[in-house]
């Protein structure tokens, strides 16, 4: 009797046991499940944009990433033509900010956006020369003969828009270099390694501490108008609504500011 009761009682201690480790497992179990989810990351989003937006586009970066702190911002900068080219060749880009329509219709033609294209600053063309112009160069015009001057190349904006002034003008001097960013060609410039070059108002006044500018006639009438696009591949990439709210934000009243600051003319409406 006294083995049956031992025995008895033991089973009663195991069974109390196994209850307790029940408990535990789903007490456990519960807590797991009740832990916080973690909190998603920040979208980053990749913003092609021409290399004369370089200290616009850079200001408006922080700007926005302040106001939306679950967005990333990361920009390349380079000449519009050749951010096509990376763009048609596989980058990844979620916005293009092209610094003229030619541009940008090539990559609409590619079927690269999602949404339309909207211009949202215009620029204009001048003469760069080294601080205190020690060429004498005094316009696009016979000054310049035997002097170096650099333009931008053929398809780049600037170049397109230089081609199109030069005729306007009846310019026909012959260029010593010609570069695939206006950066290259203000590099050139600012350096002394050119007399004078043709560059956009906007990277003339960014270097105003190194470079003079000369007024060219008619510039006025050769507009590059820059447009801005979310590309197709941020729905790809899953940051379509992200890319948006960046390009909504270029579009505001408050980046005009900021770009009026950098000598860039608001569209004509």
């Amino acid at each position: 009797m006294k083995t049956l009761a031992r025995l008895g009682a033991g089973l009663a201690v195991l069974a109390l046991a196994a209850t307790g480790l029940t408990a535990c497992a789903q007490h456990n179990s519960n807590t797991a499940n009740s832990e916080p989810s973690k909190t998603a990351e920040a979208k980053t989003i990749q913003v092609f944009a021409a290399a004369s937006l370089k200290a616009s586009f850079s200001e408006l970066g922080e700007s926005f990433q302040k106001e939306n702190p679950d967005i990333a911002v990361k920009f390349n900068f380079d000449g519009s033509s050749s951010l096509f080219d990376q763009m048609q060749g596989g980058a990844k880009a979620d916005v293009f900010a092209s610094a003229d329509e030619k541009n940008m219709k090539k990559a609409t033609d590619a079927g690269l956006n999602a949404s339309e294209p909207s211009i949202f600053v215009n620029n204009t063309l001048t003469l760069a020369v080294p601080k205190g112009n020690p060429a004498g160069v005094t316009g696009l015009d016979n000054s310049l003969t035997g002097k170096k001057l650099v333009i931008c190349a053929e398809g780049v904006p600037c170049g397109n828009a230089y081609r199109e002034l030069a005729q306007k003008v009846g310019y026909t001097g012959q260029a010593v270099s010609e570069e695939t960013s206006v950066k290259d060609v203000m590099g050139k410039v600012g350096s002394g390694e050119a007399d004078a070059g043709v560059v956009y108002q906007t990277d003339a006044l960014a270097e105003k501490d190194a470079v003079d500018t000369i007024d060219i006639p008619g510039s006025d009438t050769v507009v590059n108008a820059y447009p801005i696009v979310v590309t197709k591949m941020a729905a790809d990439n899953g940051n379509d609504a992200a890319a948006k709210a960046f390009v909504d934000y270029v579009l505001s009243a408050a980046a005009q500011k900021v770009f009026a600051k950098y000598g860039f003319m608001s569209p004509a409406k």
